[in-house]
């Protein structure tokens, strides 16, 4: 592994710094909420008109079509300049929108396509059901047809911000009888059609991102398949060919230490600072700061993995479980550094940062959790980069 850029890798990484120092929104001091919110706006638009929207979509539907080392740089700098990104349009971004341009026809690519890189369109996710989580292809949830339509009756969960989706890629069975994996369909369900009820999960922090969905005799008709009939955990599983170093997250790790690391020195309610009153908080930051590092390098043996023409497969699940469970020690260690105080949430104007560390330490709970749990992550490193048997 070269940590080296090429000549033309440092071009383009020059060419990606200019343009976010130049554009990219910055909070100033008086700086109202609508003044910044028209900022970021302006800024969205600056990045779709380069389509860096979508780096990883081939141009001709809008994309940038970035080689996976432009992807890698490009998201590293984004992090390490902490320019806003879409976040609201991950799942379009990085699950729906990808899916369909592999497997979707040129109707569905024209119809679903641009309203992701418009940002209007937010998209959900139906995969995970009260029944079937890790073992997803287990879901229960029927699809039946009916003329030129299916008529979709069942439940999911966990599907983030559906209460705001405008589409859902949804898993559902369409032949009972065949090997549970061989008889699901992949299909983009209009989160508007009768039939369909969110409701709410709020999370130990308090907030509302989560959601349950339930279908009641919902109609989606069959131009919503993407791909095969029963072919659908094919087209859900596929391995998709976008930037999966995660490299923006392990950024942001070593950043979120360095912060607390600020605190701890400048941290003033007495007349020496909390590492002069806690040794021991030195050897914690310090081995936090180390961890964060090595996630860091991990993503970089991602990334050139993909340069070379590789596959990451235990690869992405090491990356995966490892940042999770930093995510968590990070947020103890901040609990750690901030006391007592950790107890304060927003609005309190006594709570450090706001209340957001006390809240990402809530938060934190599921990230071992979501897009795939920890012991499974360690059964796919187990299994494919140990050669160990199935459990």
């Amino acid at each position: 592994m070269d940590l080296r850029d090429s000549p033309e890798e440092a071009a383009f990484r020059k060419e990606v710094v200019d343009f976010i120092e130049t554009e990219a929104p910055r909070a100033r001091p008086g700086m109202s909420y609508e003044t910044l919110a028209e900022e970021g706006q302006r800024w969205f638009r600056k990045l779709s008109e380069r389509g860096w929207i979508a780096p990883a979509w081939p141009k001709e539907y809008g994309g940038a079509g970035m080689s996976q080392i432009e992807q890698f740089i490009y998201n590293e700098e984004m992090a390490i300049h902490r320019a806003p990104r879409p976040a609201h349009l991950i799942i379009g971004l990085g699950l729906a929108g990808p899916t369909i341009i592999v497997h979707g026809n040129e109707e569905q690519k024209k119809r679903f396509l641009p309203g992701v890189l418009a940002g209007t369109d937010i998209w959900c996710q139906g995969y995970s059901e009260p029944e079937a989580g890790s073992d997803l292809a287990s879901l229960r949830t029927r699809a039946v047809k009916d003329g030129d339509d299916y008529v979709l009756n069942g439940q999911k969960i966990w599907s983030t911000l559906a209460h705001m989706a405008r589409w859902m890629i949804c898993l559902a069975r369409t032949d009972p009888e065949a090997p549970k994996h061989k008889g699901i369909t992949y299909f983009v369900v209009d989160m508007k059609a009768p039939g369909i009820t969110v409701r709410g999960l709020t999370n130990m922090a308090d907030t509302h991102e989560f959601n349950e969905v339930f279908f009641d005799n919902v109609r989606v008709p069959k131009e919503n398949v993407v791909g095969q009939e029963n072919r659908g955990w094919y087209v859900g599983m596929t391995t998709l060919d976008f930037e999966r170093s995660n490299v923006g997250s392990a950024v942001g790790m070593v950043q979120e230490v360095e912060d607390l690391v600020d605190y701890a020195i400048t941290w003033r309610r007495t007349p020496v600072s909390l590492l002069d009153l806690n040794p021991l908080l030195r050897l914690e930051l310090a081995d936090r700061l180390i961890e964060a590092e090595a996630g860091r390098m991990l993503s970089y043996r991602i990334a050139s993995m993909q340069n070379r023409g590789l596959i990451p497969n235990y690869e992405a699940s090491l990356v995966k479980v490892f940042s999770a469970e930093l995510h968590q020690r990070i947020a103890r260690s901040k609990m750690n550094v901030m006391g007592l105080y950790a107890q304060l949430m927003a609005p309190d104007p006594m709570a450090p940062h706001l209340g957001a560390w006390s809240h990402q330490y809530l938060r934190s709970v599921g990230y071992s959790i979501e897009a795939g749990t920890s012991e499974i992550q360690k059964n796919i490193i187990a299994q494919r980069g140990l050669g160990l048997p199935r459990d």
